[in-house]
């Protein structure tokens, strides 16, 4: 019987001390969950898809945002998160617990990045930045038609797809589009929106300051009105590039302006037939909403801007003004202006001014730039 007795008694003694010590281990578990992690500086790490709790849990301690795995993962299956934490991008602040993790894993908010697509670019430039940016996956697919991309500053996720981010630029284009179509001038001589796109691509490469763009809209409305020809540089240099870049490299020469495409705004009336780049907000709003104004000239003022003209005389003095101001002693020639959408007679070449000029225009004056 005291055999017995001693035996109960052992039992008892054992089975505290072994729930006491799962209670110290669960307890001593549950501080090291709570507690700060080892990490002293914020760490970044990519979850990938379908990853469990285990491999999870070793790629945090591999990285320095923990320090016990097991119980990560432990803690993880016991409090019942073991099948909420999402995959992705995450930024892992120094310091972070356990249960600080798991909590930034179960909410899903994966790091953002930012993709700014500046304005004037082609959509060939556009997607070879998204090919470039860094955690985008897949193929971008085709390039997208010129001016249909808007120009904004882009967020997406690790993972996200190239070519659903360039759908996403494609849907904020469509919809900045109808917001400034739906609020147009009432009497705008534009017809449809695509118009507006392309007047708006073609302001976007000639106006270096936003303050201009409803004013060079203006002008160039004017010239359409009166049959004139738009006479852009840049929708020459497009016609000679095309969509890979926009950028021709070197001064523009008479051959240049009397290429045969109808983006030569120099021989060809009207509007181009298409954009020539993918314009902004700002762009698509002075094409929708151009300044009254009775100017038909600009010419560059050197420092950014324009100067702009109501008459030839008036823009050839201003042409002459500038190259005075370069230190050039010789008057611009006199030319004639383009009043008919196709002359008889096309009017004699003037010569070119120096290189380094950048005189922008819209009639008559040609030069290199």
């Amino acid at each position: 019987m005291r055999g017995l007795f001693a035996l109960l008694a052992w039992s008892f003694v054992a089975a505290v001390v072994l729930v006491g010590g799962a209670a110290g281990t669960v307890y001593w578990g549950y501080k090291d969950a709570s507690a700060p992690g080892p990490a002293t500086t914020p760490h970044t790490i990519v979850i990938p898809a379908h990853t469990g709790i285990s491999a999870i849990a070793r790629l945090l301690r591999q990285n320095g945002v923990i320090r016990h795995p097991i119980v990560f993962e432990v803690a993880a299956k016991v409090t019942g998160r073991g099948g909420a934490l999402k995959s992705g991008e995450y930024e892992f602040p120094a310091g972070i617990s356990m249960f600080g993790a798991m909590d930034l894993l179960d909410s899903g908010k994966t790091v953002r990045h930012l993709l700014t697509i500046p304005e004037g670019l082609t959509s060939d430039e556009i997607v070879a930045l998204v090919k470039r940016a860094p955690g985008l996956a897949g193929d971008p697919g085709p390039v997208p038609p010129e001016g249909s991309l808007l120009p904004e500053t882009y967020a997406y996720s690790y993972g996200d797809s190239r070519a659903g981010l360039l759908e996403r630029m494609h849907q904020s284009m469509k919809a900045a589009l109808a917001q400034a179509w739906a609020h147009r001038r009432a009497d705008l001589y534009l017809t449809t929106p695509q118009q507006a796109v392309i007047l708006a691509s073609v302001v976007e490469k000639e106006a270096k300051r936003a303050d201009e763009r409803a004013h060079i809209a203006g002008v160039f409305i004017n010239r359409l009105r009166l049959g004139m020809r738009l006479q852009s540089d840049p929708t020459v240099i497009f016609a000679l590039t095309g969509e890979k870049s926009g950028h021709l490299g070197r001064p523009l020469t008479h051959a240049d302006l009397a290429v045969d495409s109808p983006y030569n705004t120099y021989i060809a009336t009207g509007l181009p037939p298409g954009p020539i780049t993918n314009p902004g907000k700002s762009s698509l709003l002075a094409a929708t909403r151009p300044e009254h104004t009775d100017d038909m000239y600009f010419v560059a003022d050197g420092n950014g801007g324009h100067i702009f003209a109501k008459t030839l005389a008036e823009h050839n003095r201003n042409v002459a003004l500038y190259r005075h101001g370069l230190g050039e002693s010789e008057p611009a020639s006199p030319v004639a202006p383009v009043a008919q959408a196709t002359p008889p007679v096309p009017p004699p070449k003037p010569p070119l001014p120096a290189p380094h000029q950048r005189c922008r225009h819209v009639a008559g004056h040609r030069c290199a730039h």
